[in-house]
């Protein structure tokens, strides 16, 4: 009896190993860079994080905030991190590029289908269409994903992009810029811009904001992004990373003041109430109709290769990318792990 006892306490310390060295630091470490810095939107991450996620992923992610869509794919393609989640257009842009071409980034998951990429403006401007643009001094960093794709809107719109005057600012000073009146307009994520505007005292009502999307930009708005050697080798962690993003996003979508508390608790400077209005927003582009009725792997090929066609219009780019060779989705988790809820709560 004695000896039956020691071999089923054998046999179930065996079958507990896993998860007992996973938890005692038999987890993958895993650098993740995000787009911009930790805002509302941001804080969906780091509830992720917080809650174990990614650990129930076998991961110990480090996250880190970021300076744009130009620079994730950067730090991306030269090892500084493992994946990022960004705008995809300037990668697309990288990959279509004849001296960057052989840049191995994919987008194994699209988090958001829809664009807030903008042009913002204040009323006291008079900039009213995108031809008031002409000659105005125009600020954002060189990596933001809004200057980097501007090509895209000045071609669908038809205005000259070499009369726009931009300064090049920290992603800090971006908004007091404009506020200041020391630039007449900014670009960005509209998400980003607007609620930072606010929270420099400029009324919602004097902010004028031109979506790309409003004026036929056919653009994806942000994919996790990882090297596609890196992929094929660890289809687990890819397939890992990308099923505790999407359940972050879920809580943070029933709890956003949960979402808020983590990022309060990562930055205790963050204004909570105006990032908890950002976080709300932002929701409109992660849940499209396409992702409410069918998940989040819901997005056609021919959509992605739509976008990646108007980067390489946009920019006169010599190199065709395959949406295939780009947006590959035999990473994703199975369907009823991409389902988001139709409402909150």
């Amino acid at each position: 009896m004695i000896l039956r006892r020691h071999l089923l306490a054998a046999t179930a310390l065996g079958l507990a190993a896993p998860n007992l060295a996973r938890g005692q630091g038999a987890l993958t470490p895993i650098r993740f860079s995000l787009d911009w810095a930790f805002q509302g939107p941001q804080s969906c991450y780091l509830l992720a994080l917080e809650r174990g996620y990614f650990r129930e992923e076998g991961l110990n992610v480090t996250i880190d905030r970021g300076f744009g869509a130009g620079d994730v794919p950067v730090k991306v393609a030269s090892g500084a991190y493992e994946f990022g989640v960004s705008d995809p257009s300037p990668t697309m842009r990288m990959r279509m590029t004849p001296a960057t071409a052989n840049t191995d980034i994919i987008a194994p998951f699209v988090l958001q289908q829809g664009s807030p990429l903008a042009v913002m403006t204040l009323r006291r401007t008079g900039i009213r269409t995108p031809q008031d643009l002409l000659g105005k001094r125009v600020a954002a960093p060189e990596t933001d994903g809004g200057r980097q794709m501007f090509p895209a809107f000045a071609k669908a719109t038809g205005i000259d992009r070499n009369r726009i005057n931009w300064v090049t600012v920290t992603p800090p000073l971006r908004e007091p810029m404009l506020a200041r009146g020391d630039a007449d307009a900014i670009t960005g994520f509209e998400t980003s811009g607007v609620f930072s505007l606010m929270a420099v005292n400029v009324a919602r009502e004097d902010i004028i904001s031109m979506r790309y999307s409003a004026f036929g930009v056919n653009l994806i708005s942000t994919a996790l992004l990882v090297r596609r050697p890196y992929a094929e080798a660890n289809p687990r962690i890819v397939t890992g990373m990308i099923r505790a993003i999407i359940r972050g996003h879920i809580d943070a979508f029933r709890d956003p003041d949960a979402s808020i508390a983590a990022l309060v608790r990562r930055d205790a400077t963050a204004p909570a109430a105006l990032e908890r209005a950002r976080l709300v927003a932002n929701f409109e582009f992660v849940r499209t109709p396409e992702v409410i009725s069918g998940g989040f792997g819901n997005l056609p090929m021919a959509r992605m290769q739509g976008a990646i066609d108007t980067v390489r219009e946009a920019f006169e780019l010599p190199v065709p990318l395959r949406a295939e060779d780009f947006y590959m989705t035999n990473f994703l988790p199975p369907a009823e792990q991409l389902r988001f809820p139709a409402a909150a709560g």
